[in-house]
């Protein structure tokens, strides 16, 4: 069973989570070089954010986070899952948490974005209701930009 935990983003759990996520995206980063961005801590902390871990019958697998772009606009972030639980449905309920959690702050959207060479993403995005918009930053790794409205 699936548990989430909202931790701050220099818990050592989180650190060792997002390092791998990191990881991962360099070793295999198309187009040129992967420019790390670790989580502002201030940016991850209620109401501006959370950043949460998922637990498998308390084993972390996976993490995400959500930051204030506006009163009613939140960002996804390092939305990320072990590679060893892919393909049980646990990336779209960290999603939906991390959207859930977004709304209990007043969000009635969210965006995020990602490359395209994350094509698992990219498809979880679009079955979870997400549609591709303009470029909202000017993030080096992105090539997909997505929104998607929350229900109020």
């Amino acid at each position: 069973m699936l548990t989430f935990d909202s931790v701050p983003v220099t818990d050592p759990v989180a650190t060792e989570l997002l390092t791998e996520y990191f990881t991962a995206r360099e070793m295999g980063f198309v187009g040129g070089d992967y420019v790390v961005n670790f989580p502002v801590p201030d940016r991850f902390v209620p109401p501006a954010g959370d950043f949460i871990v998922a637990r498998d019958n308390g084993r972390a697998i996976g993490c995400g986070g959500i930051r204030s772009l506006s009163p009613t606009r939140f960002e996804v972030k390092h939305l990320y899952l072990r590679p060893e639980t892919r393909g049980r449905g646990w990336g779209k309920q960290l999603l939906a948490e991390l959207e859930s959690r977004a709304a209990g702050f007043g969000a009635t959207e969210v965006v995020l974005d990602t490359n395209a060479t994350l094509e698992a993403a990219g498809g979880l995005y679009r079955v979870s209701g997400y549609s591709s918009i303009e470029p909202y930053n000017d993030n080096p790794n992105a090539t997909n930009w997505y929104w998607k409205a929350l229900a109020s």
